[in-house]
């Protein structure tokens, strides 16, 4: 099957338009078969909710403050980095289960399935320092892996040589301009969206939702591909929420109502400085605590921090600083997730459990 996807389907891709639209004017969120092939326009650029910085920004943001952490900082953060690699959690189809395996790559169990969250397990990728903490899951420690989820294609979001290590059959589910990428590389099984589409597979709905970001590879291929989130939703309608790399902005309340009552929030709160480099496309430790709480999600469990020194914070400042703000909310301290690498909880219909 074909799909002939045409911009003047969708009111998202014209800047603005989303703010234009009153509440519960958008359309319902669409299912779509598993693996079909279809056609996409050229660009998304118009998605974007931010121009990215020019050449300009990026040599005064070098002279500032440079773009990676002082080694000093370095030095006296990462032997406080937590790690913590332990057993996965057994679960069943009933229950939910987040295993941190670093940056952005998560285990989560959720209705049944293994589906792992932007993998990553290589120490180092493309024009990146290697690694500062080891990978929180050992792959021969996985169970077998049911889906894949893919926010966008940044190198430290869709690594290769991790993806090569799964079947060729493993369900990869990928931005909308990201599958011919996949099946040249011998996937058999990919699925690719567009924002507010979803599909189902063994009982659960994976639904592709906005983010504030973009998406580029090589020196040509500037926002060709697709970027968001993924709400995974279960059986009994708990939910899960990935938001990928993504800046604060308006989505957060939309995919909030759109997809009510997430239970955990998977929320990136790294990479943010120089600020005014990177605040359209990463939030700070505050403004993922703000995001949360847009999305009316129960529990938030901070990722993208720690792992690879992408910007010029300290390591452990991320952690230190969105504590701060869970605090200032006034909500449970046991419903921040500020979990240790390779740290697992399980949501159920009691108390969460480590």
């Amino acid at each position: 099957m074909t799909d002939q996807t045409d911009r003047t389907d969708h009111p998202d891709r014209v800047p603005g338009a989303a703010e234009r639209l009153v509440a519960g004017a958008r359309p319902a969120e669409v299912t779509r078969p598993l693996g079909e092939t279809r056609t996409w326009p050229r660009s998304f650029a118009d998605r974007m909710t931010a121009p990215l910085p020019g050449f300009a920004a990026m040599v005064r943001a070098g002279w500032s403050g440079g773009l990676r952490p002082r080694r000093a900082d370095v030095a006296a953060d990462l032997p406080a980095l937590p790690v913590a690699p332990g057993p996965l959690p057994e679960v069943d189809a009933g229950t939910i289960a987040v295993t941190w395996a670093g940056h952005a790559s998560w285990v989560v169990r959720v209705g049944g399935l293994t589906v792992l969250t932007d993998p990553v397990w290589s120490r180092r990728i493309l024009a990146t320092p290697a690694r500062v903490t080891p990978v929180g899951v050992r792959w021969q420690d996985l169970p077998p892996v049911d889906a894949v989820v893919i926010s966008h294609n940044h190198y430290d979001h869709l690594d290769l040589p991790t993806l090569r290590r799964l079947p060729r059959r493993t369900p990869l589910f990928v931005p909308a301009g990201l599958a011919a990428w996949c099946r040249r590389r011998g996937f058999t099984r990919v699925t690719e969206l567009d924002w507010w589409e979803g599909a189902e597979l063994g009982g659960v709905r994976f639904d592709f939702v906005p983010a504030h970001h973009w998406s580029k590879r090589t020196l040509s291929d500037t926002c060709r591909s697709l970027w968001g989130g993924w709400v995974l939703t279960d059986r009994g309608g708990r939910r899960v929420y990935f938001a990928g790399d993504t800046g604060y902005g308006h989505w957060f309340t939309e995919i909030g109502r759109r997809h009510p009552g997430i239970d955990v929030a998977l929320m990136p709160i790294g990479a943010y400085a120089p600020r005014a480099l990177l605040r359209p496309v990463h939030t700070d430790p505050e403004e993922a605590v703000r995001a949360t709480l847009d999305l009316g999600a129960r529990v938030m469990a901070p990722m993208h921090w720690g792992t690879f020194l992408l910007s010029c914070e300290p390591p452990l400042q991320p952690l230190l600083r969105v504590r701060r703000a869970w605090a200032a909310t006034g909500r449970p301290r046991a419903d921040l997730w500020d979990l240790a690498v390779g740290a697992s909880r399980v949501l159920d219909d009691g108390p969460e459990t480590v």
